[in-house]
């Protein structure tokens, strides 16, 4: 079903779980702030009470766009809406999705309890059926989201203000909100597994209901019908061979590379007694990911990662990006700028920006939004998150690898602390159980324990120099560069891909107090390809780097050290950053 092109963000969130009959709920809610945490006590969640505010969904009040754009703290915030379930989705049972929430959030409708979800960058949903009357809902929203350092929030600044390289907070409903009609019984997840050697896909599936339903899965290929299975399901969490046995011997044509994002498209179809009860469509991308020798193969040919780090910060929509159309902007940017990759830093970013990677053949890694403090409850909230990121995006294939610490943040001991180290390998070991798909980059940058990957971070400004240290690799690798250990005490380098995850943070000088650079500024174009030129040469002179990211995409606030500014405005031309990365 269509959606009004007036209303922001109208696209639907989930390309890669499309059900054809929803509606969205973004655009205009009632909203209050409820600094005095008066709003339970005086009923609110019975939705009776109209709220004073509005704001635009789904733009974080900080954000220009949410229409109200105040950098104020205030934690405890309350969103209320009217619904009536349009009648092409009625009938049918409801479901209530928010993309992302941050941070606690409570969900009333019609005055009942209908969900509750802790963390702020990954989605949830409700059967709000049993709570409708006439169709109708007045949906109402509590969010609370302390300035707590605790909780893994990422680049969010917890001290009511920005500083150093933490930016603007982001509170309350910031990604979709919207509602599908379901059946009887609804797919809930698919988790498929390629296998590029065996040409199999594996599709492990979950509904939520028990009994004997008909799942058929359509799979086609450039346009044109590819395979179909059919299975009666006996359980909710049921698995399914699909033979993706190409009619000839050239993989390549088949298999998803930056270059050849080759793509299969999935629907698939649940039923009981021949009655059409769900209906999802997705897809999925047949490439493998592994180390070898030192090297990371990509369909075990190697692979040059030359990323970018990217925050995936708006000047008017904070995390949210402004548009579709926003998103994929930024990813063909970079990709002007000669990247074929990104690390998106400190963010689970918006679904389609994953979509459109696939699409257009971009690797991305995915990260944690950091906690900076190390106690129970901030590992309890970090590894609930993880988990729930990986379920998410685990079928996008350009993700190729996860870095679930950054730097130490939240583990700032873990050169010794022995516990913190386990968590470390806690953190590696659960995600490989979850998805042994793809390298894991454990604590990105230094002190790292295990891990499938040799990430380091050095911002040196001068080539020349890197390139002394770099020569001393043996030496580098058992203490230090830049000014960090490469491996936590009782680790040490095992082989792994060695790569320079961050580097450059070339600034160009703005002039003003507070912004944020690495190593001085420069002022000339020139002057930054001389400086960014050099690096890329002793970096690829050192020969034993498999791939680098640089410090970043585009300004984020006090920092200004992008390739282009806040507005997506190029400080550089692209074609010259490109000719230096393509150079032999």
């Amino acid at each position: 079903m269509a959606t009004h092109n007036t209303l922001p963000r109208p696209e639907h969130p989930r390309p890669d779980f499309l059900r054809r009959d929803w509606q969205s709920l973004n655009g205009h809610w009632e909203f209050a702030f409820d600094d005095e945490n008066q709003g339970l006590v005086q009923g609110w969640d019975g939705g009776l009470k109209t709220l004073p505010l509005s704001i635009n969904v789904p733009f974080a009040y900080q954000a220009p766009l949410s229409g109200i754009g105040s950098e104020e703290v205030h934690e405890i915030v309350w969103y209320r809406r009217a619904v009536e379930i349009p009648s092409q989705l009625a009938g049918k049972r409801t479901l209530l999705h928010f993309g992302a929430v941050d941070w606690e959030a409570d969900v009333w409708v019609n005055g009942r309890h209908a969900a509750k979800h802790l963390g702020g960058y990954t989605p949830f949903s409700a059967d709000i059926t049993p709570f409708l009357v006439s169709g109708k809902a007045t949906i109402v929203v509590r969010v609370n989201d302390p300035q707590d350092s605790g909780q893994p929030r990422g680049k969010q600044s917890w001290r009511g203000e920005r500083f150093g390289c933490w930016y603007t907070a982001n509170t309350g409903i910031w990604q979709s909100v919207w509602i599908e009609a379901v059946g009887a019984a609804a797919l809930t997840s698919l988790q498929i597994d390629s296998d590029a050697g065996r040409r199999q896909a594996t599709f492990e599936v979950s509904t939520d209901r028990r009994g004997n339903f008909d799942l058929e899965a359509e799979v086609s290929f450039g346009g044109k019908p590819f395979r179909t299975v059919r299975a009666t399901l006996t359980e909710r969490h049921p698995r399914l061979t699909v033979d993706l046995d190409w009619p000839d011997e050239l993989d390549l044509n088949y298999l998803w590379r930056p270059g050849n994002p080759k793509l299969f498209d999935v629907i698939l179809t649940l039923r009981k007694d021949n009655i059409e009860v769900d209906r999802v469509e997705t897809y999925f991308g047949v490439r493998q990911i592994q180390s070898h020798a030192g090297q990371v193969l990509l369909n075990n040919i190697p692979l040059v990662q030359n990323l970018i780090l990217d925050q995936g910060y708006w000047p008017d929509g904070l995390l949210t990006p402004p548009s579709d159309e926003a998103i994929r902007k930024d990813i063909e940017m970079a990709m002007a700028f000669g990247f074929n990759g990104a690390r998106k830093h400190q963010k689970f970013e918006d679904p389609r920006y994953y979509y459109w990677a696939d699409k257009l053949g971009f690797l991305v890694w995915g990260e944690m939004p950091s906690a900076y403090g190390f106690r129970s409850q901030s590992v309890a909230q970090t590894t609930a998150q993880w988990q729930e990121f990986i379920a998410r995006d685990r079928n996008h294939p350009s993700i190729i690898a996860w870095a679930p610490i950054n730097e130490s943040w939240g583990v700032y001991n873990i050169l010794n602390d022995k516990k913190m180290q386990d968590y470390s390998r806690t953190l590696y070991t659960l995600t490989k159980a979850l998805d042994d798909t793809r390298l894991v980059s454990t604590n990105d940058g230094w002190e790292q324990v295990e891990t499938d990957l040799c990430a380091i971070h050095d911002y040196e400004a001068s080539g020349e120099v890197f390139a002394r240290k770099a020569a001393q690799k043996e030496q580098m690798l058992a203490t230090t560069i830049d000014w960090k250990s490469v491996y936590a005490i009782g680790s040490a380098y095992r082989g792994e891909p060695i790569m320079l995850t961050e580097w450059g943070g070339i600034a160009f000088s703005g002039g003003k107090a507070g912004e944020w650079g690495y190593n001085g500024t420069v002022e000339t174009e020139k002057q930054f390809l001389d400086r960014f030129g050099s690096m890329i040469r002793a970096i690829r002179g050192a020969g034993y780097f498999v791939g680098h990211c640089y410090t970043q995409l585009t300004d984020v606030q006090q920092e200004i050290n992008g390739l282009m500014t806040p507005d997506r405005k190029p400080k550089v031309d692209p074609a010259k950053v490109k000719a230096l990365l393509d150079a032999k």
